[in-house]
């Protein structure tokens, strides 16, 4: 058993190594066997494809997990708290479609953009109210979310994509242009990574997220207002999903009401896979992202090595019960 000085209570409620400790902690991280398996992965690809380290598939690598990053991002901080979303997926499509409505209705993309995302944190906020005042479960209010925002995105289309094709060259770039030999797209997603993972480990208002998803009952005794809390988490989440549906409308020039579908499992594997615990109380924002980087990694894998596309789905489900069956028993061995 050690002592008090060597490990140390951290906010997401693991314990942390101090002093001689810390090389041996460092092993144990779950953001350190991830980067450990990226490696590994693209060494062997490196070997198994001539085209996996090209400059082109490394851009379309980072592009593809990028957007789907923001959303992750979002999806980690509810899950810590200790909720979940199903209808992120759908929320960003709805966020495509409503912009471009407003748009083609005459509207300048940029307003329309900010009233698309207002939308998002509407539905959040909705999602949120019948959690925190009705009292029903988040599984069961964003799975009915998801179902009303994806008939909303086909009804109001016909099921046919919306071709945005007159928008404005200053706000494609958003979605197409570069700063140099970078995407906007990656710093704008690396410029919201570094805000909220400073904000998790860094502030008192984030730490409360923690507590909360540890054990609200406990949070609330000791003075968190914990509803707040749930309710902030799940409406950032939404509002975070319109953010990447505004930056996919700009990429793609268009808006497609079937966008998003399946988007869910591949977010919340990113998040479970970087440490997130479907329990609450546990997760870190960098560890999600090197999920979200693992999962684009072995889906370009899959797709350079002429995998069928039902093995690539089949495999991504496979990679999910896994990491939902190491979290198990991670929590039973903390527990």
């Amino acid at each position: 058993m050690q002592s008090g000085t060597d490990q140390a209570i951290g906010i997401d409620g693991t314990r942390q190594p101090k002093g001689p400790g810390v090389a041996k902690g460092l092993l144990k991280m779950r953001e350190t066997g991830l980067i450990a398996i990226i490696l590994l992965l693209v060494v062997v690809m490196s070997f198994a494809s001539p085209y996996f380290l090209t400059w082109v598939n490394i851009r379309t690598v980072i592009m593809a997990f990028a957007v789907e990053g923001i959303v992750v991002v979002g999806m980690t901080i509810l899950l810590i708290s200790g909720g979940i979303d199903l209808s992120v997926g759908s929320v960003t499509a709805l966020a495509m479609v409503i912009g471009g409505w407003l748009f083609l209705a005459g509207f300048d993309p940029w307003i329309a953009s900010a009233i698309a995302i207002g939308c998002c944190t509407a539905v959040g906020a909705f999602m949120g109210f019948f959690v925190t005042k009705i009292g029903l479960h988040h599984f069961i209010v964003s799975l009915a979310v998801m179902v009303i925002a994806r008939g909303i995105c086909l009804l109001g289309t016909g099921g046919r994509p919306l071709g945005l094709y007159t928008l404005p060259p200053e706000f494609k770039f958003i979605g197409q242009g570069s700063l140099g030999p970078v995407p906007v797209v990656i710093l704008t997603f690396i410029v919201i990574v570094v805000i909220f993972d400073i904000l998790l480990r860094r502030t008192t208002m984030f730490r409360k997220v923690f507590y909360t998803g540890s054990n609200e009952r406990a949070a609330a005794y000791s003075g968190i207002r914990t509803k707040r809390v749930i309710f902030a988490t799940t409406t950032l989440c939404s509002t975070l999903c319109g953010v990447a549906g505004v930056i996919y409308m700009a990429r793609f020039g268009s808006a497609q009401p079937t966008f998003g579908i399946g988007m869910e499992l591949n977010v919340i594997a990113a998040a479970v896979i970087g440490g997130a615990s479907l329990n609450g109380g546990t997760g870190t924002i960098f560890g999600a992202i090197l999920g979200a980087a693992l999962l684009s990694l072995v889906s370009s894998s899959l797709a350079l090595l002429d995998v069928s596309v039902y093995w690539q789905d089949i495999i991504r489900g496979s990679i999910l019960l896994a990491a939902v069956t190491i979290d198990l028993f991670l929590n039973k061995r903390r527990g």
